[in-house]
């Protein structure tokens, strides 16, 4: 039985295929921009990713939340670290994060748990 972080990542790469297969030419631009926006620059990645998970958190997108969460994980954050960027995005965006935070909580210890 797949666990959710296999079925995200599936669901992903799926959707992604197809949607990048009908060559808009925005659309392709804004992945490349995404793409971009997180490589090493002047913060580095494991800040960007932090970055955008508490962003993710407070703009309630959960698969969002799971991407970032998995490339933080892939990056070597650590829970401690994670936990806290999530502690700001709660703070900042409110109790109507917390159900999110519920969510991404699940989603790390399942990462952790492929290990």
């Amino acid at each position: 039985m797949k666990n959710q972080v296999e079925e995200f990542n599936e669901y992903r790469q799926k959707m992604n295929d197809k949607i990048l297969g009908d060559n808009n030419k925005v659309i392709k631009r804004i992945f490349n921009l995404d793409t971009n926006a997180y490589a090493p620059g002047a913060l580095d990645v494991k800040t960007k990713e932090l970055l955008g998970l508490v962003a993710s958190a407070v703009l309630r997108c959960d698969d969002c939340i799971k991407y970032h969460l998995e490339t933080s994980y892939k990056e070597g954050l650590s829970k401690e670290e994670v936990m806290e960027a999530l502690s700001i995005a709660t703070l900042v965006g409110g109790t109507i994060v917390i159900p999110h935070l519920r969510r991404a909580y699940e989603f790390w210890e399942e990462l952790e748990a492929q290990s």
